[in-house]
């Protein structure tokens, strides 16, 4: 960091320096020119002068006096003068600081206009140019970031708004219809309740998933926490999933290593594997194969989602996870939630020291997450004192 203002330093030695020397050679000229050089007789007679008209002293008397206090004490009034020429050189050389800061201080207010430029500063305040160059660039990058955050926001309400009120508007009909026409049959009957029933889950998911991330935002606190069989987990959930599977034609390959231990909390870890998987069969070709594998890899629980179907554009892949970020505007409720199933996914990885990501290569889409194995999880705990830090885990690759 030194090394970045050397030329400031060079250039506030360099004013230290000529105030330094035009003071030496103020003290000189006054030794040399002023109190022994040309005029030293002028200087003389002035004091004599003025010791008689003032003082009513003789001119031998002045003479002794001017001898007495003014030449035998020449060295301290060479000193006093030097000392106040320092001080004139030195409010001088401040001056020239004070405009730097100046300077500096309209470079700052520059990142709060509306262009948000800073000023140019001088070379000898360089680095500090380029630290608020980088400023200003975080700052036009938070302040864009905000932008496309609420405008996903408001396409989300948007989103949201008409996916509830396409389900409502049924279960209203539906109703409206058993409760105006009390003669329909029961298969009209029980056929407008299972419909009504039907529309009325819609409405309770989405609106699941909508407090579900607002809940994590305002608490990001798991739960109870504990070992977990990840294994015996994954199965389940594939057992689970066999009807929705068979309603699209789907197959699924689970290939699962046994043993499989992390810790955490249960349900959030079976939400997170549910919205994945859910996911990966509402986004599937009918017909097509579901992969599901989980491995050790190193320290770390590998858990692979692959499914053959749409495949995800390269430049929204980065993008999936956000909490308020929808592939596209056609997806409706009938293929997926309200589009916060992965940010939710994310959240509660994250939560758990993981991390999760997605790939496409245009005919299978791969959801990869990881998560700490509980071996290494506790031993690194019992080392450091505590149960629940895993410290010394790498990020995987």
């Amino acid at each position: 960091m030194d090394g970045k203002y050397t030329r400031l330093k060079l250039k506030l030695l360099l004013w230290v320096v000529l105030g330094a020397l035009a003071a030496a050679l103020a003290g000189v000229f006054l030794v040399d020119v002023v109190l022994d050089g040309i005029f030293q007789d002028p200087i003389r007679r002035l004091f004599i002068w003025t010791a008689g008209a003032l003082f009513g002293q003789s001119p031998e008397n002045a003479a002794l006096l001017y001898q007495q206090y003014v030449q035998a004490n020449k060295p301290i009034v060479v000193t006093g003068a030097v000392c106040v020429l320092m001080l004139i050189a030195f409010y001088i050389a401040m001056g020239q600081f004070t405009r730097w800061l100046d300077r500096l201080r309209g470079a700052t207010r520059g990142l709060l206009s509306d262009g948000g430029a800073a000023a140019g500063l001088p070379r000898e305040l360089q680095p500090i140019q380029e630290d608020l160059e980088a400023i200003r660039r975080q700052l036009t990058a938070r302040e864009e970031a905000a932008r496309e955050s609420e405008q996903r926001r408001r396409d989300l309400v948007a989103f949201l708004a008409h996916d509830l009120k396409t389900p409502l508007t049924s279960v209203v009909g539906y109703l409206t219809l058993l409760h105006d026409k009390p003669d329909l049959s029961p298969e009209q009957r029980a056929k407008f309740t299972g419909v009504a029933l039907e529309k009325a889950r819609r409405l309770e998911e989405l609106l699941g998933e909508f407090f579900d991330i607002s809940r994590m935002d305002l608490d990001s606190t798991s739960a109870e926490k504990g070992p977990i069989q990840l294994s015996l987990l994954l199965e389940q959930l594939s057992d689970e999933f066999y009807p929705l599977f068979a309603e699209k034609e789907l197959t699924c390959a689970p290939d699962i290593q046994p043993h499989l231990t992390v810790w955490g909390d249960p349900d959030k870890l079976a939400r997170v594997f549910d919205n994945v998987l859910r996911n990966a069969v509402s986004y599937s070709t009918p017909g097509g194969r579901v992969e599901l594998r989980a491995r050790a890899r190193g320290p770390w629980a590998e858990i692979v989602f692959r499914n053959q179907g749409l495949a995800i554009p390269e430049g929204e892949l980065s993008n999936i996870f956000e909490k308020f970020y929808r592939l596209d505007a056609a997806r409706s409720s009938r293929t997926g939630g309200a589009g916060l199933g992965l940010a939710i996914a994310k959240e509660i990885v994250e939560l758990h020291g993981g991390t999760i990501r997605a790939e496409s290569d245009g005919a299978l889409t791969t959801f990869t997450i990881s998560l700490p194995l509980y071996e290494t999880s506790e031993k690194e705990a019992r080392h450091h004192g505590t149960r629940r830090g895993r410290p010394g885990l790498s990020e995987p690759k």
